[in-house]
């Protein structure tokens, strides 16, 4: 029978007990080898095999090991079987001792274990198959440490003995070491703070329960680890997006084709107030009316919105009452919207709340006795019914229009003052000022000494003017204003003014129509909308 020289390694504590072993009988050689842990290594194509020695067959020269791991990971046979023309390398990692009762099946409890630095023996030039002995570095014993010693102490090797240790020795060491690690990180002992302070051990079967507990959540008994981390940065290396994407554009160009979202492509920003869907141009002019105005506005959004003259609105108000527009509809719409613009200039929701009763606004309503009186007082009556503080100046006539004289019955069920002369104004400034004096017919009524009276104290308040439907000229104003607001469409109004806002008095489309005005309404969705010159 020949034999098949397998270069074979062993703990240098077992130099010579190996070179005795060749000189005495198969039979004792197969038997000592038993329960042996060793490292098989059987070439780049089967790999490297861990295990204990449970069968050693010198006449078919094969050797069985039990709980077999195959590079690192545990094989899910139990026994493998290698025949000696199939191992390149055979290191024995340890060798259990004379009264060494452990099994063949107790892999787990020595797997751990550090493999000492070991001898050489080889086959010699003339193929023979006898195993020389090389000199080894030391000859004294050495312990090889088991589990819980190498959690308990610090683990020193030199680099030759890091360098002949191999893949399964470096893969179990680096894993004791992490989870001595890890055990020390989770159970941050007192030695760590005061290193001869001895932490006392509480007994009992609560504590054994939670000791039980503990291990079992936090211990070291794992079967497979992997012995490397995902390399995620070296495979995305792998993926050339710049090549991918130039195939994906040589196939569009190719096809005629293009798919959304290619990086050439660089997406349109769109604000959060712009509609991304295409749609027929925008038509900013969208209100024509038949003789060219004086005067042009426009709104937030970019709509035109022209102005027309004195007669022209008349006529516009007459037909839309004559359609059922009636003068009562128009003024509690007038004084619905002047009073929301009123409330919005207080200070809206951060003034008018329950938090500042105390600080009620003041608002100083004057009036004429006309149309546009009414207005003002029904602006009152729903300023009045929002807490807020409304002085309303109306000057005593002896015959008063109707609608002055129903709006003012309404105002009196309010908890707003009226007055009639000057000196029951505050002298303090108010909150605010709304002008409804002038009147586009009646200017007689600017020589009034009522009228005066009035035109000096608003002059003089220093509070800022709200002026409902002002007239055009600009001589007829006695107050300036610092907002003005426009029924329906605005007038030419001029620099006194102010900054002039427009309210929706409910005229049906049809109705300017009828005037010859091409109407569609620039309000969007408020009732009361802001102009700006042009």
């Amino acid at each position: 029978m020949q034999l098949v020289p397998i270069r074979v390694v062993v703990p240098s504590s077992y130099g010579q007990a190996r070179v005795s072993l060749q000189q005495s009988s198969p039979r004792i050689m197969a038997t000592d080898w038993l329960g042996s842990i060793v490292s098989i290594n059987c070439g780049e194509s089967l790999g490297v095999y861990q295990g204990r020695v449970s069968a050693v067959d010198q006449v078919s020269q094969t050797i069985s090991l039990t709980r077999p791991f195959h590079n690192g990971v545990k094989c899910l046979v139990p026994e493998v079987t290698f025949r000696a023309g199939d191992i390149t390398e055979l290191k024995i990692l340890e060798i259990p001792g004379p009264g060494d009762s452990r099994s063949c099946g107790d892999l787990q409890q020595t797997e751990l274990g550090i493999p000492g630095v070991g001898c050489q023996v080889g086959p010699s030039q003339n193929g023979t198959g006898k195993m020389l002995k090389k000199p080894i570095s030391s000859s004294a014993p050495q312990n090889i440490p088991r589990r819980a010693d190498v959690k308990n102490q610090d683990i020193i090797i030199s680099p030759q003995q890091q360098c002949s240790k191999s893949y399964m020795d470096r893969h179990v060491e680096t894993l004791t070491q992490s989870k001595g690690f890890r055990r020390r990180h989770n159970s941050w002992s007192s030695s760590s703070r005061h290193p001869n302070q001895v932490t006392p051990k509480k007994s009992g079967l609560k504590n054994g329960q939670m000791k039980s507990k503990d291990d079992e959540c936090f211990g070291d008994d794992i079967d497979e680890i992997p012995d490397t981390d995902f390399d995620f940065e070296g495979n995305l290396a792998l993926f050339d997006k710049a090549a991918v994407f130039e195939e994906i554009e040589t196939y569009e160009r190719r096809s005629g084709t293009r798919s959304r979202g290619t990086p050439s492509e660089k997406p349109a920003r769109y604000r959060h107030d712009e509609n991304i869907l295409e749609s027929e141009p925008i038509v900013y002019r969208r209100i024509v009316v038949p003789q060219n105005a004086n005067k042009e506005f426009c709104t937030d959004s970019g709509l035109v919105v022209p102005s027309v003259s004195y007669e022209l609105h008349k006529k516009l108000l007459s037909v839309a009452e004559k359609h059922g527009l009636t003068l009562e509809r128009r003024l509690e719409m007038t004084g619905v919207c002047a009073s929301q613009m009123a409330l919005s200039l207080l200070g809206g929701p951060n003034r008018l709340n329950p938090k500042n009763v105390h600080q009620r606004p003041t608002v100083a309503l004057l009036c004429g006795p006309h149309v546009k009186g009414a207005q003002g007082i029904s602006c009152g009556r729903h300023l009045s019914n929002h807490d807020v503080h409304v002085i309303l100046f109306l000057p005593n006539f002896v015959k008063m229009l109707e609608s002055v004289t129903n709006e003012l019955n309404l105002f009196s069920k309010t908890q707003g003052q009226q007055v009639s002369s000057v000196k029951d104004l505050p002298d303090t400034p108010v909150d605010l000022v709304i002008n409804c004096l002038d009147c586009h017919e009646n200017a007689f009524l600017r020589d009034q000494p009522w009228y005066k009276a009035v035109v000096d104290w608003a002059n003089q308040n220093r509070a800022p003017v709200l002026s409902i439907d002002p007239p055009i000229n600009e001589m007829e104003q006695g107050i300036d204003a610092k907002w003005s607001l426009a029924l329906g469409l605005p007038l030419p109004l001029g620099e006194r003014a102010g900054r002039v806002y427009l309210c929706d008095i409910g005229i049906p489309q049809k109705v300017f129509q009828e005037v010859g005005i091409n109407y569609h309404s620039p309000f969007g969705c408020k009732f009361v909308i802001p102009l700006h010159s042009t």
